[in-house]
């Protein structure tokens, strides 16, 4: 029979690469107490990585260098929220980056929540945490969200045959009616750009 301390390593094993938790994450297994004790044996032992107080992830290895590689930020980010219970989005030119319609990444990454507006050093970057009211966070979840806030940092002009063609094959077919339903009310030409996401293509 697995141990609690079995069975918090067997979740992280299966956990894909560069992914971020917090003792929060084994909640369902065991105790805060014994969670804390395995996560500081396991990032001893170089197991796992302390990104930062209360934050580990599974380091990436870069093959050619051998080195680690940087945490990933919006795993980080989106573990962070879990802990705190807050629900974050992907704002401007970071959305636009995360879904790779932009290929820049911006020098302040920022993330709108429901919870307080505060700077988190992940590794050698920083995230922004900012607040938004009820009404910019209601309605929109996962990727809706996340396609909604990188169309609206590109504008109506700056997306085009391409983009949509690069949501389409991005997203899944659920996740494609997601976005055109969640989009419904909101603005028009986010909405038609939806339409055309979700549309076959001829």
């Amino acid at each position: 029979m697995q141990t609690m301390r079995d069975q918090i390593v067997a979740r992280i094993e299966g956990l894909p690469k560069g992914e971020a938790f917090s003792a929060k994450d084994f909640l369902d297994i065991a105790s805060r107490g014994t969670i804390d004790v395995a996560l500081a044996s396991l990032a001893r032992s170089g197991a796992i990585r302390r990104v930062r107080r209360g934050l580990y992830d599974v380091p990436r290895v870069n093959p050619a260098l051998g080195g680690e590689l940087s945490p990933d930020i919006d795993s980080a980010a989106q573990a962070i929220a879990r802990r705190q219970r807050w629900k974050i989005i992907p704002d401007g030119a970071w959305a636009a980056n995360l879904l790779g319609l932009s290929t820049q990444v911006p020098a302040k990454i920022v993330y709108l929540t429901d919870g307080p507006s505060k700077a988190v050093p992940i590794g050698r970057r920083t995230i922004h945490l900012k607040h938004a009211g009820p009404k910019t966070m209601a309605g929109l979840e996962g990727k809706s969200a996340l396609v909604v806030q990188a169309l609206r940092y590109m504008g109506k002009e700056g997306v085009g045959h391409q983009e949509i063609k690069k949501l389409r094959a991005l997203l899944s077919p659920a996740e494609k009616r997601n976005l055109f339903r969640d989009t419904r009310f909101g603005v028009d030409w986010i909405y038609e750009a939806a339409k055309r996401v979700e549309e076959t293509p001829a």
